[in-house]
């Protein structure tokens, strides 16, 4: 690395820590309570604040050691506000089951387990995903991994149960055919992140998961007003446009947090 990426690594790195510093001492401006919902789609970032705030003042120590785990050596991705969010859908629409396109190592899948353990409502758990180093035209993976592995150890980790999972991309048949086997409670998509196969990932979902389902699309955020600190991100061009283009006739925003967005199925 040279001197000038050095400073500016460095740089980067001590006003993330300011900023976080900074928010963690400011008082909370407003209640994360279901009916408060609609200020996360008014003022986005003024909620954010808030689900930040939360997870370092309120969540429960062992949600908070699951989110530390994942962080360590980079088992995942994300931010630490999306623990709140998981912990805010899942409480209020309790899922009987729960379907993420893209797991990576296991980061959120394992989080509803626990979530499902803690709560004692019976969730059943499944994941799609190729398991493997291959990424999109926005993001890469190492691929010295044995990524289905890795993230069974992970729920070992924490003695949870371990999830049913499909080697295989979103779009492939035997994928298709999973998502549309069953009406679904809660799907999480977070897979390849390129438009077409994000338009591709909605369309199966939209029509698999149940009345009053709950769909959550990741990196979504790029079209809302949100504006993320700058250990943040608003999110990516392809999940966005996909985002923009959803029937509100059919679904109904009920929750953005950060780059994360959750439609609610109507009727």
């Amino acid at each position: 690395m040279s001197l000038t990426g050095f400073l500016r690594a460095r740089w980067y790195q001590l006003v993330r820590l300011w900023t976080i510093r900074k928010l963690r001492r400011q008082p909370s401006a407003m209640s994360l309570a279901r009916s408060n919902w609609q200020r996360s789609l008014e003022d986005p970032t003024g909620f954010y604040f808030e689900c930040f705030r939360h997870f370092h003042r309120e969540l429960p120590v062992e949600i908070r050691e699951h989110r530390a785990y994942f962080t360590r050596e980079r088992r995942g991705f994300g931010e630490d506000a999306f623990h709140v969010m998981w912990q805010l859908l899942l409480q209020e629409f309790r899922p009987g089951n729960f379907l993420e396109i893209g797991v990576f190592r296991g980061q959120v899948i394992s989080l509803v387990t626990l979530w499902s353990r803690r709560a004692g409502v019976p969730c059943e758990v499944w994941g799609i995903s190729p398991f493997s180093g291959s990424g999109d035209s926005t993001s890469s993976y190492r691929r010295d991994l044995d990524y289905y592995r890795d993230t069974l150890q992970n729920f070992d980790h924490f003695g949870l149960p371990h999830p049913r999972l499909l080697r295989a991309g979103s779009t492939d048949r035997e994928a298709v055919e999973l998502i549309g086997s069953r009406s679904w409670d809660m799907i999480y998509i977070d897979g390849n992140h390129d438009y077409e196969v994000v338009q591709q990932d909605w369309d199966a979902c939209s029509n698999s998961i149940k009345s009053g389902g709950i769909i959550v699309l990741d990196d979504a955020g790029l079209t809302t007003n949100f504006q993320p600190p700058v250990f943040a991100t608003a999110g990516i061009e392809g999940p966005s446009r996909v985002a923009g283009e959803i029937d509100r006739a059919r679904f109904r925003e009920v929750l953005q947090v950060g780059h994360n967005r959750a439609f609610q199925k109507i009727g």
